[in-house]
Parts: structure tokens; sequence; C-alpha cells
């Protein structure tokens, strides 16, 4: 097959039997990336690819939930497959899915799906494995949204058949963002993978299924480079870091006399009410360039100072990663029958700190004001039997 291709404004434009595909590039020095986009895989084609396929998603969690109500909403088939009568299976039933129409229990949802979406928790995943191996068909597509059962094949024990492909698409954000942005028609983005393309059909397929959730762009990854970018991810500046240095800088300011909301609003409303948005929008360098004079230089002073600190303990995150030291941490506080329980009271440490519950009141208050319930323009909050002027 003979394609002619050539690059247009970042563009990479390639004829094949008179079909046009374009394909963006992110170039840096001699890396060239591509980035597909919904320009490439118009919903009509994503449709046509996998029309005749049921789509069992299983797991009713907040990616399950958004890329299943997605795909439905894109009319095509879909089930859910979900453990029953548990709290996945109400909710499914919640949203409208019927119980022996399109709602069955893991076994027979894998059993009836052409596409397996394969959306439980990590732990979920390992604890059904058998059962959703023993129903997967020749020539069926094993899709993931995240690379940990297949990547850490010697813990999971998740190992597909021969004979069905293995793909994924893992969307950037949260599965509540993945819904929320479909019905705003903001859209999102996701990397993708093929672990195995047993029939020929297994990239078409993955990007039909990346595009029918709602996505704007995709991006080639591995498993490997998708769990392991992941987890340093949600250990560091997406989770773990971030909830670290609110914690630290919060407690500088409340240990050096400040008040509640003083610390809280200097440390995080205005970070993600005002500064993280624009910084999405519009870059670092744009926000450093539109900012006082005084914060920019504090800014470019501190910033690497901070780089030192913090770049050896994301190597040491990112190596714990890669040399399986976090998986095992993983599984084994997984394994233990208390964990939920114990696990609830560490993340009742942080509902209960002070910051978040400064937060808190100052969300009822912002709330009170945007709905007119407001019957004082003047207010207080209060935070271990003190009250605090607002």
């Amino acid at each position: 097959m003979n394609i002619a291709s050539r690059f247009v404004c970042g563009t990479r434009r390639m004829f094949s039997n008179n079909q046009l595909r374009n394909i963006s590039t992110i170039n840096y020095g001699d890396m060239k990336e591509e980035i597909v986009t919904q320009l490439e895989y118009p919903i009509n084609r994503c449709r046509s690819s996998i029309s005749n396929k049921t789509i069992a998603v299983l797991g009713y969690g907040p990616q399950g939930r958004s890329q299943a109500l997605n795909i439905k909403d894109n009319n095509l088939k879909v089930i859910i497959g979900v453990r029953k009568h548990g709290t996945s299976w109400e909710n499914a039933k919640r949203d409208g899915w019927i119980p022996g129409m399109d709602l069955f229990d893991i076994e027979e949802a894998t059993s009836r799906g052409k596409i397996i979406k394969y959306l439980l928790s990590d732990s979920g995943q390992i604890e059904q494995w058998k059962t959703v191996k023993d129903n997967l068909d020749s020539n069926d597509t094993l899709y993931f949204s995240h690379g940990f059962g297949i990547h850490y094949y010697d813990y999971t024990k998740i190992n597909p058949p021969e004979d069905v492909n293995v793909v994924m698409v893992s969307p950037k954000c949260s599965g509540n963002t993945v819904r929320r942005n479909f019905n705003n028609q903001n859209g999102f983005s996701s990397s993708y993978a093929i672990y195995k393309d047993y029939d020929g059909t297994a990239e078409e397929t993955c990007l039909s299924l990346a595009f029918l959730i709602g996505n704007n762009y995709v991006f080639k990854t591995t498993f490997e480079n998708e769990v392991v970018s992941d987890l340093t991810g949600e250990r560091c500046v997406l989770m773990g870091l971030i909830q670290g240095a609110f914690l630290a800088q919060y407690k500088v300011l409340r240990n050096k006399g400040h008040s509640p909301c003083e610390a809280y609003h200097e440390t995080i409303e205005e970070a993600l009410q005002s500064l993280y948005p624009l910084i999405n929008e519009k870059g670092m360098d744009w926000l450093y360039k539109n900012c006082s004079t005084t914060a920019q230089r504090g800014a470019l002073d501190w910033a690497p100072k901070f780089e030192e600190k913090l770049t050896p303990l994301i190597e040491e995150c990112y190596e714990n990663v890669k040399n399986n030291t976090e998986v095992k941490r993983v599984i084994e506080c997984n394994s233990n029958e208390n964990y939920r329980e114990e696990l609830n009271k560490e993340l009742d440490l942080i509902k209960n700190q002070e910051m978040w519950d400064v937060g808190n009141q100052i969300r009822k208050i912002k709330k009170e004001i945007n709905t007119h319930n407001c019957t004082n323009n003047y207010r207080t909050y209060r935070y271990n039997g003190v009250y605090y002027d607002n």
C-alpha cells in the first residue's frame, strides 16, 4: 500500500485508500510524538467499527459508570457486569440499567460481551480474574483503563488467553470528569496502548472506544509506562506531594499566628480557584509574566530550591514504583481483611485536618452566597470553639 505523507503546521496528513488522516505531532528536539485526535476518528467512524459488538463493562465505579453511560449515549449496545445486589448493582439500577436485559453478574456479562471493559478496581480485577478469563471467547477484546493488572502479572496473575486482543484507554482525569466533560462537550485526553493484537483489529477498536467515551485526543503509551507514570504521579504532584505541600505551608502559617481563613486562602483557595486554572489555560510561563514583580521575583528564586529538594524524593518514588516496592505494598494492604476499616481511619485523618475542615466551612458559605440564601452580609466561621470573622 502506497502512502504519501507530508507535514503541515504540525499535522501529518496521510493519504491511504482515499482516506485523509490528520495526526498532530509534538516535536521536541529529535523526538516526535504523534497525537491522534477526534478529527481522525469522528463518531460515525467509531460507531461503524464496533456497531455489531456487545460491549460489556465490568465494574460500576466512577470509570465504569462514566464510560458505560458515554458509550450508551452514543447508541451502542452496552451491558453492565457487577456483583448481584451489591452497591454497584443498585447504583446501576438507579441509572436505568435493567437486570436480565443489560445488567448481569460478572460471569454472564463477560460471556455475552465481545468487548470486555475490565474496569473493576485493581484488587477487584485480581479477585474476579478467573471468572472473567473462563468466560472470554476467541477474538474477544479485553480492555483496561490502567496497566496495573497486566504489567504486574507476577502479583496479579492476570494472564489473558493468547487468542484475544488486549488494549487500554487510560483517561487522564477522574471517572467523574469523564462523564461531566462528555455531557458538557469539553472532552478530555487519554493515553492508549495495544498489548496484544490477535486478529488485526485491536488498534481500530481501541481508538474507536477512546473517542466514543469522549476523548478530544489520545497519545500512545505501553501498559508498563502507563502504570509506572500513573503510580508515580498519584504519589507525587497529583495527590501525595500536593497534600504534603498544602499541609506544610498551612501549618507554617498557622504556627506563625495567621488565622485559619487566611492560611487556607493563601494556601489552597487562591491556588485552586485562581492560579491553577490559569496555568492550565495559558501555561506557567504566562502566569509568571502576568503576576506582580514581587511574585515573579519570589517564584523565580524559590522554584529551583524546591526542585532541588523534590527531585530526589520523586526519583525515590519512581524507583519504588519501578522495582515493584509500591505494588507489593498495595497488594499486601488490600489482602488484609481489615484493610477497608484501617484505610477509612487513615482517610478520616485527612478529612479531619483543620485545613480541610476550614475548606468545608468556606464551601458552605460560598454555596449560601451562590444560592442567595444568605440572610446576613457578615459571616463568622468556627474552628475548635473559636469564632473567626470572614
